[in-house]
């Protein structure tokens, strides 16, 4: 199983559409709590979700169950939180969802998790995948730059 993840912020468009263009990526989950913002500029959720089909021919999901909850969102981000704090918390609410058993494994398998950090170093997309794989225990993650 192939999982990739990719953050819009600082790309382009045709930069962010063209990272898309791999072998086996069959569907974007969007794992952001919050994605009707005008800040998401291009990747709000109906936006995204024509942009995908037109661009790319790729599927679209919103899945909040992969998002931090609004306390833990709003302690790190808001409030300046460490990424410490904030993962070992993340970590434990995916415990807490039993997410590996809960997800079809068929919708991850080819599945780019989106996110707006435009590194996985401290994006909880990255979290998700690695938690995956150390569950699932045959999940090759790609991070798209």
């Amino acid at each position: 199983m192939k999982i990739f993840t990719v953050g819009y912020n600082r790309k382009s468009a045709e930069e962010f559409f063209n990272l898309l263009k791999q072998p086996g990526l069959a569907r974007v989950v969007d794992v952001r709590l919050h994605n009707v913002s005008q800040l998401a500029g291009f990747t709000k959720m109906k936006d995204l979700q024509f942009f995908l089909r037109e661009i790319d021919d790729l599927d679209y999901l919103h899945m909040t169950e992969l998002a931090p909850s609004e306390p833990i969102f709003v302690a790190y981000r808001r409030r300046g939180g460490d990424w410490g704090t904030f993962e070992r918390a993340f970590l434990s609410l995916m415990r807490a969802r039993h997410i590996e058993i809960t997800l079809d494994r068929s919708i991850m398998d080819g599945a780019c998790l989106l996110c707006g950090e435009p590194q996985p170093e401290h994006c909880h997309r990255r979290l998700v995948a690695e938690y995956l794989r150390d569950k699932w225990g045959d999940v090759e993650i790609v991070h798209l730059q």
